[in-house]
């Protein structure tokens, strides 16, 4: 019985994008009405696409509404394929189009046949097919070229070898005698057949070629490169600006491989418009089809913020089964009150209900301001969110603590900085290290060095940095400071005598490599914490980890200060939120097993406080009046937890062959199992699925906003830099590329490039210093 439920649940953990709740919170009359709207909409998107003004595929779709059998209510929306009936969900039709028309799995779509626009059944010549070559590189978003496949000719499907083999006749063609044609490599010759033949036909009366420069493209081939640029050009986000489209070179490219001019006003209107569109219907349906969402939002706690500069604020959407939608942009000027954050965020929140009125869909905002009021204040008003601070930022602020507040990081930092600008600034000195460091390291630049000791104490990163290079240059400096000509300098020179002397010194380096090494582990973890993005189950085992590296950090560097644990204890209760304690005792990765062999919650991890704090998210969380029944639910899971081969589904983890840490194999299974096989909490299996898909984290995808601040001042610029921005969030997220800018790509590709081409050059040339 077991073994068949727990294989239920991995099936549906593996099919299921969008959780089905069996206690759901709304009526069933509700959701019939949200069903009839989901299809009233989709049907008024299909009419604009027919006009002209949407997504090709909708001529090809149609929305069909089921309802129940017995009561006659709406239950399901499907897109019907005009070409083979087949029904599909309607959660995603743009996917639905590229894999079942564009991947080539519809039977009909590529056999369909136009002649003088009239439908037949006749067979036609094997030459009258479009050849593969085109068909390929034929973009399926373009309406012309779709359009003008709402009256081809299908093959006739009756005949009966198809129904001997068990296919459609779509998949052969039959010739005028009746027998039928049989290839070697089957219905996968037919395209090359098509090929030749048009070769032939093409020999036998040639046409002159109206493509630019005598090129052999046709109109389809050239209008689907035309969508394969505007796409490249919009998911570059602004690293390509429309100028450059109209670079001589480019042109001259353009025109060389047969492509006509690239239209500046077509890339900036129509086309933009119309990919805009398509994205955001998709991004729309997909937070339809969630029961809940998560906002989150970063930039609030940017640096330039203090100097009154233009900063941007990024909104996505976080859903349950573990993927994030972006959602927009917000610019704001500089330092943003919390009344006016408040605004800003609640109106995201709005806009994400996509015209539904249920506030509770949307279970929570992380934000990456832990100390703003407008976080709180949204909590209070609305007692089902669960509003938290990013724990990035929570730990960088953390290292940020130690530097101002610790003795060893304010007198390493000090040191630091005294060294880095004595070498940088002295010009005998910096040439002599320019020197030395190209000979050892193969790189002839200075010092990183903080603008100012006040940017020391308020952001980490230039201080980290600084720390990075000295410690890898220290063979360096000691070459530096050994020179004989520099010796003589120290003699009279008071501040080139000390550097000297704390470069020579041991106790200089053992503080540096110690300080470094704390910033190093934090770091990392935040890290980890971006790429991984935390939920908000994990966030008490994740400081409690922390705090045991640090205590293993001060004995092995036998650093000893009583502020240490104090600045780790106050920075945590600043980060800390109750539902972590609720969300760690709910989620059942975490169950620990009894001596009785149950799986049980981990109460006894958690302080006297943090087990009243449960108590008090779970009954905010539901209405009063279910607030006695919610914990009875929580005190039976308490005591009674989960069946141990569930716990172990949800537990069972394995090495990621690229980073080599060990992963959940079911990342969803925390709420799948919440959604199937603890129906019996009705009460308390709510606030779990509501609580445990939440992330900790603020943080997205990266990518280059400078355009946004380009278009600042132009209502219809800032416009197309929405919605390019759009664009290409959709599609990094789609591709789960979550990576950094592409600036820092290029360097990382110059320096291998640069590395491979010195081993190929033997001989190292030298440049002069600058």
């Amino acid at each position: 019985m077991h073994k068949h439920l727990f294989s239920c649940l991995l099936l549906m953990a593996s099919t299921s994008s969008t959780p089905t709740d069996p206690c759901s919170l709304v009526s069933e009359d509700t959701a019939a009405k949200t069903v009839s709207k989901r299809y009233e909409g989709l049907v008024t998107i299909r009419t604009k696409a027919i006009s002209g003004k949407g997504a090709w595929y909708w001529t090809h779709f149609e929305p069909i509404l089921i309802s129940h059998t017995d009561t006659n209510l709406p239950k399901a929306v499907k897109l019907r394929c005009s070409f083979c009936n087949t029904l599909f969900s309607a959660s995603n039709p743009s996917r639905t189009a590229s894999e079942h028309l564009k991947r080539g799995t519809c039977p009909n779509f590529n056999s369909v046949l136009r002649q003088n626009s009239v439908v037949i059944s006749s067979p036609l010549p094997i030459s009258s097919l479009p050849s593969p070559t085109s068909h390929n590189h034929q973009h399926n978003r373009k309406r012309n070229s779709l359009n003008s496949l709402d009256s081809l000719a299908v093959v006739d499907r009756s005949t009966q070898f198809c129904n001997e083999l068990g296919c459609t006749n779509s998949e052969l063609i039959q010739p005028q005698n009746n027998h039928n044609l049989k290839l070697s490599c089957g219905k996968d010759d037919l395209g090359a057949l098509a090929m030749f033949e048009n070769s032939i036909k093409k020999l036998k009366s040639p046409k002159p070629s109206s493509s630019p420069a005598g090129s052999s493209l046709s109109k389809n081939q050239i209008n689907s490169a035309l969508e394969s640029l505007a796409d490249w050009f919009y998911e570059t986000c602004g690293s390509v600006s429309f100028s450059s489209l109209e670079h001589p070179k480019f042109r001259s490219f353009l025109h060389q491989v047969g492509l006509p001019p690239c239209s500046i006003h077509d890339l900036s209107s129509s086309r933009l418009e119309n990919r805009f569109l398509e994205t955001k219907a998709e991004v729309e349906a997909r937070i339809r089809d969630a029961m809940f969402f998560q906002i989150a939002c970063n930039g609030w706690k940017m640096k330039n913020c203090c100097n009154g500069e233009e900063n941007l604020v990024k909104f996505s959407i976080n859903l349950p089964n573990g993927t994030s939608l972006y959602q927009k942009i917000v610019l704001t000027g500089g330092s943003v009150s919390s009344k006016h954050a408040e605004e800003i965020i609640w109106e995201a929140v709005m806009i994400s209900l996509c015209g539904s009125n249920v506030l509770q869909r949307c279970v929570g905002i992380v934000a990456d301001k832990y100390n703003t009021k407008a976080l709180r204040n949204l909590e209070i008003q609305h007692q089902w969110m669960v509003n938290l601070p990013c724990q990035v930022q929570g730990l960088h602020s953390l290292i940020n603590d130690f530097c101002k507040e610790l003795q060893v990081f304010r007198t390493v930092t000090e040191s630091c900085f005294k060294l880095a600008n004595f070498v940088n600034n002295q010009s005998q000195i910096r040439i002599s290290f320019q020197k030395y460091r190209l000979q050892e390291l193969d790189y002839s630049g200075l010092l990183r060095v903080p603008s100012s000791k006040c940017e020391c104490t308020k952001n980490f990163l230039p201080v980290y940095l600084m720390f990075e290079d000295i410690l890898s240059c220290a063979r360096v400096l000691h070459m530096v400071f050994s020179d004989d000509s520099y010796k003589s300098r120290t003699v009279e020179d008071f501040l080139a005598a000390e550097v000297s002397e704390m470069i020579q010194g041991q106790g200089f380096w053992n503080s540096l490599e110690a300080v470094y090494s704390l910033m190093k582990i934090i770091k990392q973890i935040a890290d980890e914490i971006e790429a991984d993005r935390l939920l908000i189950g994990q966030c008490l085992t994740l400081w409690e980890d922390l705090k045991a590296k640090v205590k293993s950090w001060s004995v092995q560097f036998n650093i000893i200060d009583g502020n240490l644990e104090k600045i780790l204890d106050k920075r945590f209760k600043k980060n800390y939120h109750p539902a972590w304690s609720a969300g760690f005792i709910l989620d059942p990765l975490y169950l620990m097993r009894d001596i009785n062999g149950k799986y049980v919650p981990p109460f006894k991890c958690l302080t006297h406080e943090q087990e009243k704090d449960v108590d008090k998210v779970i009954t905010r969380l539901v209405s009063k009046e279910e607030a006695h029944v919610v914990l009875m639910e929580l005190m039976k899971w308490r005591t009674e937890g989960l069946d141990p081969l569930y716990a172990q589904a949800v537990q069972l983890k394995q090495k990621d062959p690229i980073t080599g840490k060990m992963k959940n194999v079911n990342p969803q299974g925390s709420r799948l199992v919440w959604e199937t096989c603890l129906s019996e909490y009705k009460t308390l299996g709510k606030v779990a699925v509501r609580l445990i898909f939440l992330q900790a984290s603020s943080c997205g995808f990266k990518c280059n906003w400078n355009s946004m601040k380009w278009q600042r001042n132009s209502r219809v610029g800032l416009e197309r830099a929405q919605k390019m921005m759009f664009i290409a969030a959709h599609s990094k997220l789609e591709r789960r590329d979550l990576s950094n800018y592409d600036e820092e790509k290029d360097g990382e590709m110059f320096r291998i490039s640069g590395s491979e081409d010195d081993m190929f050059n033997g001989d190292f040339v030298d440049t002069p210093s600058v």
